[in-house]
C-alpha cells in the first residue's frame, strides 16, 4: 500500500462520492458516521477505511436507505448491505456509483455483479457508452486532481479491458463482411491509454471492417511497412497525452506515412477534441473526430 494515496481531504470525498461537504460535515456532527482526523490547524482529513465507507454510504443512500437507518449499522454490515445490492437495470447512474465503489474497494466481485446486472438489459455496446464512458471521465479528472490514485485508475481499466477483449474476440473470429478498407489501430510512442483504442476496435469490427491491432506507443517508422502492403488503409489514433506538439506529428505523419491518397488518419481522444475546439486546419486526409460515436458515422 506504500504507494497508495492515504489521507484524503473532505473535498476528495466530495469528489468521489458526490455527497456535498457540508452534507458529509453534518452526518458526522448528528450520526457520528465518521471520525475524521484532525490536522495541527483544524483540517479534516480521512483514512482509506474513511474514504470506502463514506462510498458504500453514498451507494446505499442512492439505492433508498435513509442516513439514520446507515447510521446505524456496523462497517460490516454496510460493506454486506452493498455486496447484496443488485444494481438497477434502468439507473446507469447507479451503476456508475457501484463501480467506483468497486474501484475504491479494490473489489473484482462487485465490478463482476454490477456488469453482469447491466448487461441483463443492455448491449455491451449501450454498457461502455453509458456506463463507462462516463465512469472513465470521471476517474481521469479525479487523477489529474490527486484525488485517487494510479492504481485505482489501473485496477479499473484494467477490468473494463477485460469485457472489451472478451467482446472483441468474438467479432474476431468472423471473416470481415467489407473489404473496401482495413483500419490500423495504434498510439504514438509513449502514449499508453488505450482502453478507447480497444473501444475503437471493437467498434469498428462490429461495423463489419478488418482491423489489424497494434497498441501503445508505436514509433511512427513502425508503420511505413503497414502503409505499403494494404490498399486503401486508415490509421486510427486516440490521443490523450501524446504526442505533445499534435499539428507537427500529424503533419509529418501524413508526410512520412499517409502518403498515397486512399490512406487516411483518423484521430480520437482529449488531444484530437482540442483540435477541433481551436478550429485547426488539418492537412490532407487527417480527420478528428469528437468520440467515438461520430467516428462510427463515418464508417
Amino acid at each position: 500500500m506504500g504507494n497508495i494515496k492515504q489521507n484524503f481531504s473532505i473535498k476528495d470525498l466530495e469528489s468521489l462520492s458526490g455527497i456535498k461537504a457540508h452534507t458529509i460535515r453534518m452526518w458526522e456532527k448528528r450520526y457520528g458516521v465518521l471520525q475524521p482526523n484532525r490536522t495541527d490547524t483544524n483540517i479534516r482529513t480521512y483514512g482509506v477505511s474513511g474514504l470506502q465507507k463514506i462510498l458504500n454510504i453514498a451507494f446505499l443512500n442512492e439505492n433508498g436507505y435513509k442516513i439514520s437507518r446507515i447510521s446505524k449499522m456496523t462497517n460490516g454490515e454496510i460493506s454486506e448491505l452493498v455486496q447484496r445490492i443488485t444494481t438497477s437495470k434502468s439507473n446507469t447512474n447507479r451503476a456508475v456509483k457501484s463501480l467506483k465503489v468497486a474501484m475504491m474497494n479494490f473489489d473484482q466481485p462487485l465490478f463482476l455483479r454490477t456488469y453482469d446486472g447491466l448487461l441483463e438489459k443492455l448491449t455491451f455496446r449501450d454498457i461502455y457508452n453509458q456506463v463507462f464512458i462516463p465512469l472513465l471521465q470521471e476517474i481521469g479528472i479525479l487523477w489529474q486532481a490527486g484525488t485517487i490514485t494510479p492504481a485505482h485508475e489501473q485496477f479499473i481499466s484494467s477490468l473494463i479491458k477485460q469485457k472489451l477483449f472478451i467482446n472483441i474476440e468474438m467479432l474476431q473470429r468472423e471473416q470481415p463482411a467489407k473489404t473496401n478498407r482495413v483500419f490500423v489501430l495504434f498510439l504514438p510512442n509513449e502514449e499508453i491509454h488505450d482502453v478507447g483504442l480497444f473501444y475503437a476496435n471493437y467498434e469498428i469490427l462490429l461495423h463489419g471492417y478488418k482491423v489489424i491491432f497494434l497498441g501503445q506507443s508505436l514509433p511512427m517508422e513502425d508503420l511505413d511497412y503497414l502503409s505499403k502492403i494494404f490498399d486503401n488503409t486508415t490509421f486510427v489514433s486516440y490521443l490523450t497525452v501524446k504526442p505533445e506538439n499534435v499539428e507537427e506529428y500529424i503533419k509529418r505523419f501524413n508526410t512520412e506515412i499517409c502518403t498515397s491518397k486512399e490512406c487516411e488518419y483518423w484521430l480520437l481522444g482529449r488531444k484530437a477534441v482540442e483540435l477541433i475546439d481551436n478550429n485547426v486546419t488539418l492537412p490532407e486526409r487527417v480527420r478528428a473526430f469528437k468520440n467515438i460515436n461520430e467516428l462510427t458515422l463515418n464508417l
